[in-house]
C-alpha cells in the first residue's frame, strides 16, 4: 500500500504500526523516525501541501488531520482532487487511541492498533498509578489531598495560547496529577492575556512551542515577563521545556509527554513540601 501522511502525528502512528516503509511522501514537518523518512519526497508543510505533488505519487490512501488548525482546507483541496483521503479529528487521549485503531484497520493490520493501543494504556496507567502511590504518601493519615498543582502548557508564547478542556493534554495533565488554568473551558485552545496567565497563577509553566525546536525554547521569555514576577511558576523558577513533539503530537508518543508532565508535577511538589 502506498500511503502519504501530511501530519507528524499520523507519520508517527504508521511508525508505530510498523508500517513506515509503505509511506512514499510525508509533510515538511515529520520528523520522527529521522532515519526512516530520509530521502521521501517532502510536500510541504501542513498548511500548505503541495496537492499535485501528492496526486503525482498515486496514492492508495493520504492520511490528514484537523488536530493541526485550518488543515481542513488542504482536506477540502484533496478531495476536489479526487485523493482517497482519512481524516483523523481527535480531540481528548480517547480520541486518540480511536484514531490509532482507524488508522490500523484502514491500513489493514487492526492487530497491530490493538497492541500500540495497549502499549499505551499500560504506560499511561503506570503515571497514573505514581500519583495514587504518591497522595496515598502524602497523605500520612491526614484529611484531604493536597491540592493538585496547576501547570500551565503554552503552544505559543506571545500571545500566550494554553490547551482548553477540550485537549489530550487535559487528559494528561489530569493524568499526571495537574490541572490546566482552562480545564473548565469548552475549548480546544484560545490565547491568554499575560493579565491573565497572572490571575490564574500557575504553579509550573510548561514550554512546548509549536514549530519551533526544542533547542530554542526560551524560558527567559517566561521568566523575565515583567507582569509575571508574583507568578508561583516564575518565583519558584518552575519552568519546563517539554518537546512539542510529546504534547502537540496525538499518537503514541503521548506516553513521553504524560510522564515529562509528571516530572514537572514532581518537582513542583518538591519544591512546595
Amino acid at each position: 500500500m502506498r500511503l502519504v501522511s501530511l501530519v507528524c502525528s499520523n507519520t508517527e502512528i504508521v511508525h508505530a504500526l510498523g508500517l513506515t516503509s509503505h509511506l512514499v511522501g510525508v509533510d515538511k514537518h515529520s520528523d520522527y523516525p529521522e532515519d526512516a523518512l530520509a530521502g521521501l519526497p517532502r510536500l510541504g508543510p501542513e498548511l500548505d501541501i503541495d496537492v499535485a505533488g501528492v496526486a503525482r505519487l498515486e496514492p492508495d490512501l493520504v492520511l490528514a488531520s484537523l488536530s493541526v488548525p485550518g488543515h481542513e482546507k488542504v482536506v477540502e483541496e484533496l478531495e476536489r482532487a479526487g485523493l482517497p483521503v482519512l481524516v483523523l479529528d481527535p480531540i481528548s487521549l480517547a480520541d486518540v487511541f480511536r484514531d490509532i485503531r482507524t488508522v490500523s484497520a484502514a491500513l489493514r493490520v487492526p492487530e497491530r492498533g490493538d497492541a500500540v493501543v495497549g502499549e499505551m494504556r499500560e504506560a499511561l496507567e503506570s503515571v497514573r498509578k505514581s500519583v495514587e502511590e504518591e497522595h496515598a504518601r502524602d497523605d500520612g493519615g491526614r484529611v484531604g489531598r493536597r491540592a493538585r498543582p496547576q501547570v500551565l502548557v503554552e503552544w505559543w508564547p506571545k500571545p500566550v495560547i494554553a490547551p482548553g478542556k477540550l485537549s489530550w493534554v487535559h487528559d494528561l495533565l489530569e493524568l499526571a496529577g495537574a490541572r490546566g488554568p482552562l480545564d473548565t473551558e469548552e475549548v480546544r485552545s484560545r490565547p491568554m492575556t499575560d493579565d491573565e496567565v497572572a490571575a490564574h497563577a500557575p504553579d509550573a509553566i510548561v514550554i512546548s512551542w509549536c514549530g519551533v525546536k526544542p533547542d530554542k525554547y526560551r524560558p527567559d521569555v517566561v521568566l523575565r515577563n515583567p507582569r509575571w514576577h508574583d507568578v508561583p511558576a516564575v518565583r519558584r523558577r518552575q519552568v519546563h521545556c517539554v518537546p512539542e513533539a510529546f504534547l502537540g503530537r496525538p499518537g503514541p508518543r503521548l506516553v513521553q509527554g504524560a510522564m515529562a508532565l509528571r516530572r514537572v508535577v514532581e518537582s513542583v511538589e518538591s519544591s512546595t513540601a
